[in-house]
């Protein structure tokens, strides 16, 4: 089983993000994806940028992947997208439809990610028939989604889950951050920025509820299925998807590494695992012993 670093979910400052990639390529994960998939108005990096980042994690030894960005919006969308579909050396992680036909009239292999929202094998095949040899589960799905698509799998596909990070849980074409601040999405400000983990809502009694990142909304716990390794390694999967965060990422991969490996891990936290129990979200399920 590989270990995957998903494509940065929020808006760091520049030099940020580049010292984070850097660090990265010393560890110890072996797929990791890059690109914008959440706002196009987030410029502290741009496509050249990314396919440099890409250069060197592969030279450090990295699979590299692109990720698309999941709503497409404007004429400079596509041109980025087009862009990317065309790099010619990286696999491209297709998070909506238009990139899914762009890359099937190249006939190149692409990943299928999870805004596509596979929940059904007919789906799968039709995205494999189209060239998909990869495909993320949705965090939202479960254990027993899992096992009856991993019974029909389509011939030469890989599965990936994601197991760690804030789940995101929907998208807008409204910027729920600007909004917060009263501004309009074309005048920002580029206020999310200013959250390198997402804005914190929370409910009347004070309890983190969700977070507001840009036009996502994502979990507030942070979900984690370190505890659920064995049932994921009984299933097949063969990539582990961890979501960056902007603190002890580090720490996070080595737990899933050695838990790997065979070793004991684990991670202190206020977590959640509910969706692959077939839970609410929000839910910690305990296994027992």
């Amino acid at each position: 089983m590989k270990l995957a670093l998903g494509p940065l979910q929020y808006y760091w400052p520049r030099q940020t993000t580049l010292d984070f990639y850097a660090a990265v390529a010393g560890m110890p994960v072996d797929i990791v994806y890059l690109g914008e998939t959440v706002c196009s108005r987030r410029h502290e990096l741009r496509l050249d940028d990314y396919f440099e980042i890409a250069a060197r994690l592969a030279d450090a030894g990295k699979e590299v992947a692109l990720s698309t960005q999941t709503l497409i919006e404007s004429e400079s969308d596509l041109k980025a997208l087009r862009r990317m579909v065309e790099n010619g050396r990286f696999l491209v992680e297709a998070n909506e439809m238009g990139a899914v036909r762009l890359l099937a009239q190249r006939s190149v292999p692409f990943a299928a990610g999870p805004t596509l929202n596979i929940f059904n094998t007919e789906t799968l095949g039709l995205l494999a028939d189209m060239g998909a040899t990869r495909w993320v589960m949705p965090p939202e799905a479960g254990h027993d989604l899992l096992a009856g698509m991993q019974a029909r799998l389509p011939e030469g596909m890989v599965t990936e889950v994601f197991a760690y990070g804030r789940v995101p849980l929907a998208y807008s074409a409204r910027c729920f951050t600007a909004r917060r601040f009263n501004l309009q999405k074309d005048t920002c400000e580029f206020k999310c920025i200013d959250f390198p983990d997402g804005m914190a809502v929370r409910t009347r009694e004070g309890e983190d509820f969700l977070l507001l990142n840009g036009i996502q909304t994502q979990s507030a716990k942070v979900y984690n299925l370190l505890n659920d390794l064995p049932d994921l390694l009984a299933a097949g999967v063969g990539i582990l998807r961890i979501s960056p965060q902007s603190a002890g990422i580090a720490e996070v991969l080595a737990a899933f590494r050695a838990a790997l490996d065979g070793r004991a891990a684990q991670l202190a936290g206020d977590y959640c695992n509910g969706f692959w129990h077939g839970r609410p979200g929000l839910e910690l399920i305990r296994k027992a012993a």
